[in-house]
């Protein structure tokens, strides 16, 4: 980790492992500076592990890292304590947030972090690739909530990449705030809602039978993509009501 002026830089790695005897061992655990990785009680099979933030951030300049790797036959639940939050910083251009995730055949990941909140006058760029085996399993969730109570949001950028078996099944980006594309508030788009969110779910049987597409509340619809994979998405105007319209919109996927 280095605090200059060019910001904060700082990754947590952590890779998942069959340990033979029906669980999940952590060989890599590790975190540096405001990033912390902490294991905690697991269920069955499955290892559990908490992202903690250990000061305020990302502020303007900032570069933060999360690699997850998952082998085959190992299952992994990631969370973390408490909402990002993106705040300005004393040095000059946007923050930058990555994540890289990795499922080998056979593996099982469950990514669901808390929300991130977009406060006015910040400028952060997140982006995410997951890369899946044919027969791996994701559910990912994704919520951003635009500007604190009462508070214009700041910059935020998020691209989420998904390959599956090598191809590419989802490609998209959402840019918002100050100097974002037109349109971004407007019908097409948010609707003037300040919370969107999204759930992936990759599961080797949706390629036989692939989920219908259809609206799922007010606020909240599913898709299938291009092989085992589908995509909720929703808006709402609070962080509490976009959670309720995910998980709703995960349990009717089933």
């Amino acid at each position: 980790m280095t605090a200059a002026t060019a910001g904060v830089r700082a990754t947590a790695r952590l890779v998942a492992r069959d340990d033979g005897r029906g669980g999940t061992s952590l060989p890599v655990l590790e975190g540096d500076g405001p990033l912390a990785l902490r294991r905690t009680r697991g269920s069955g099979g499955e290892a559990r592990v908490m992202l903690v933030g250990a000061m305020s951030g990302p502020l303007g300049g900032d570069h933060f890292a999360v690699e997850a790797g998952v082998g085959t036959g190992a299952r992994l639940r990631v969370g973390s304590a408490a909402a990002t939050i993106a705040l300005p910083g004393q040095t000059k251009g946007g923050a930058r947030y990555d994540i890289r995730l990795t499922v080998a055949d056979g593996g099982e990941l469950h990514w669901l972090p808390e929300q991130l909140i977009s406060v006015r006058g910040s400028d952060l760029c997140v982006t995410t690739h997951v890369d899946l085996g044919t027969t791996a399993r994701l559910v990912l969730r994704e919520e951003q909530v635009l500007g604190r109570t009462g508070e214009e949001p700041g910059r935020l950028s998020s691209r989420l990449v998904l390959r599956v078996g090598g191809r590419t099944v989802l490609d998209q980006e959402l840019a918002c705030g100050p100097g974002a594309p037109g349109g971004w508030d407007g019908p097409a788009v948010l609707g003037g809602h300040r919370a969107v969110g999204q759930v992936v779910v990759v599961r080797p049987e949706f390629a036989d039978e692939p989920v219908a597409a259809r609206v799922l509340g007010e606020g909240a619809a599913v898709v299938p993509l291009a092989g085992p994979a589908a995509l909720v998405t929703a808006v709402a105007p609070d962080a509490l009501l976009l959670r309720r319209l995910l998980d709703g919109a995960l349990a009717a996927v089933g």
